[in-house]
């Protein structure tokens, strides 16, 4: 039977209050935690060196107290801060041990009827140890790393596995037992199929795939069992006996050799039998995958580091887009000028694009009405006879009239969101056939822009071994700047970082797209930086077109990617994607 669940009414506990003082206050500080694990405000905690009775940790229903023993805190325990989700990291065993006796003290909401044979009332205490678990993580996912943390530590005690003159043996009492306490967590979602493989291979080898399945099944009702179902688990607990044979008035294995089998004679007390080898490597399994996890985090304090590392982002994107719109951003490791090839007068079929493309934009940022219901205690509005009636009982009765019988209906123009759009055109030496079509729908946009109804903010650059703008945000030129594609570097990262820090690309509050004129042939290091931008911008909800020409082009993953039949459809490709985002928010 485990030592850690003490259903004696008349148990007082174990623990010896120490005479430092920072056991005492831990102990305290423990309480208000332990309200909230167990969503009960009536437990007490005492931690200190030697409580546990005799068990790494231990509930007493009776006087509604879990003790914790303090040999397994490994730290000071003045340094301890329980309120800190962050500290509990340092002494992860120990709250798991906390966060299990609060499992059994919310969801163990049965008592073992008196009369109960012993057999039966120690089988079903331990089928309850795997179903407390299991709903426990049920209510609370993020205590199953805590859990996992103490797991070697209560299922050593309950096996006595280190004891040599106790150690589990060779025979199917003891495999029964094993199996309940660590293949059943496996079926609960405490403990993985792989960590316990070599606990179930010597189960299955003592017990027989049969008997094995058949406790499997029992188990498996045990998980689905409600928490005050005493009817259910005694009723597992008898045919749990019954299927491994064992005695249910004599539950002691010394006392009837002959229902347990013979002792493997490898299980000598020099030489630990393969049942207890197999617990070992099972649980050290465990400990190590529990040491590579990553603890429960503080939602407060990971949205303050997330808030942290955005603002410091969105910073540096400004500062990126301050260098390239005053001149270029020059990479230093980049091979290519980046250069433009002058300017020229736009054409007529560009000023045509820029008219209608605005006329799009501004027939996309149309709202209809929406209609809002108020009430009121006055005309003007419709009747409501019920809240008519509801005013007049106040008035009779002498209390305030708050009821507001007429209603009317308000149809309200909802606002046009603004669009920010930025276009970041590669300028490799593969990329020259886009050249002019870029440099005409930058021009054509800008233009749209300014002339749309809709608030729109443009701005285009082109990169390759460094960054240059074409078109800044907020102004319109008058005339089409060109460019040059002849560079060997493709510094993407910089080129989204300016549009975000110039557009505010990352920000909601607007309609928002990146545009990618690529054929994304980068290599790993330009194409794992200009991923971490892009992949960031989608994140905070802006919308990412990538243009391609070519079937063998290499756009990353989760963006938008349109295909141009030719070079010279890049402004309507782009036109439909913003118009797109526009109506998109809402």
């Amino acid at each position: 039977m485990t030592t850690h669940l003490v259903a004696d009414p008349d148990a007082t506990g174990a623990a010896v209050f120490p005479a430092r003082p920072e056991w005492l206050t831990l102990s305290t500080a423990l309480v208000d935690e332990v309200e909230i694990i167990a969503d009960r405000e009536d437990l007490l905690v005492t931690i200190a060196p030697g409580a546990g009775g005799g068990a790494p940790a231990c509930f007493y229903p009776a006087r509604v107290l879990i003790e914790v023993d303090g040999t397994h805190l490994g730290v000071d325990p003045a340094t301890v801060d329980p309120a800190n989700l962050a500290d509990r990291a340092r002494y992860a065993t120990t709250w798991g041990l906390l966060t299990h006796e609060c499992g059994h003290a919310k969801h163990t909401a049965w008592d073992v009827p008196e009369g109960t044979p012993p057999a039966v009332a120690e089988a079903a205490m331990l089928l309850e140890e795997p179903r407390m678990e299991a709903a426990q993580v049920r209510r609370r996912p993020d205590d199953r790393h805590w859990l996992r943390a103490s797991a070697t530590d209560l299922i050593l005690a309950d096996t006595d596995a280190t004891d040599p003159a106790r150690a589990p043996q060779m025979t199917t009492a003891d495999a029964a037992h094993t199996a309940a306490l660590l293949l059943a967590r496996v079926d609960g979602g405490i403990l993985t199929a792989a960590e316990t493989a070599p606990v179930a291979a010597v189960v299955e080898t003592i017990l027989g795939a049969d008997l094995l399945a058949e406790l499997r099944g029992l188990w498996r009702e045990a998980l689905d069992t409600a928490d005050d179902d005493a009817d259910a688990m005694i009723d597992l607990g008898r045919r749990w006996c019954q299927a491994i044979g064992t005695d249910p008035d004599n539950p002691d294995p010394g006392a009837d050799p002959g229902t347990y089998g013979d002792p493997d004679p490898s299980g000598s007390p020099d030489v630990p039998s393969p049942l207890t080898q197999a617990i070992g490597q099972a649980l050290a399994n465990v400990a190590r995958a529990v040491a590579h996890e990553i603890p429960p985090q503080d939602p407060a304090a990971v949205a303050a580091a997330q808030q942290a590392s955005e603002d410091a982002a969105h910073e540096a994107n400004e500062a990126t887009a301050r260098t390239v719109f005053s001149g270029a951003y020059h990479n230093p490791t980049g091979y290519g000028t980046t250069a433009t090839a002058g300017t020229r007068p736009p054409t007529a079929d560009e000023r045509t694009a820029a008219r209608v493309f605005a006329r799009t934009l501004s027939t996309a940022g149309v709202r209809e009405r929406v209609a809002v219901k108020s009430t009121s205690p006055v005309p003007p509005g419709r009747l409501r006879m019920r809240g008519a009636l509801a005013a007049d009982a106040q008035r009779a009765a002498g209390a305030t009239v708050t009821a507001e019988p007429f209603t009317r209906t308000t149809r309200l123009v909802a606002p046009t969101p603004p669009l920010r759009l930025g276009i970041a055109c590669d300028v490799s030496g593969s990329m020259g056939y886009l050249r002019g079509p870029v440099a005409s729908t930058a021009w054509i946009l800008a233009h749209a822009g300014h002339r749309a109804t809709v608030p729109v903010t443009t701005a285009t650059v082109i990169y390759g071994a460094h960054v240059r703008p074409i078109t800044h945000p907020g102004t319109v030129p008058d005339l089409v700047t060109e460019f040059d594609a002849n560079d060997g570097s493709h510094d993407l990262a910089a080129a989204a970082a300016a549009l975000d820090g110039a557009l505010g690309l990352s920000h909601p509050g607007a309609a928002r797209l990146l545009v990618i004129v690529s054929d994304g042939h980068y290599d790993p290091a330009e194409r794992a930086a200009g991923r971490h931008q892009v992949d960031r911008l989608r994140a905070s909800g802006c919308a990412v077109l990538w243009l391609t020409t070519d079937d063998r082009d290499d756009p990353f993953d989760s963006v938008t990617v349109h295909k141009l039949t030719s070079p010279t459809a890049t402004a309507h490709a782009i036109g439909r994607a913003a118009t797109a985002a526009l109506r998109a928010t809402r």
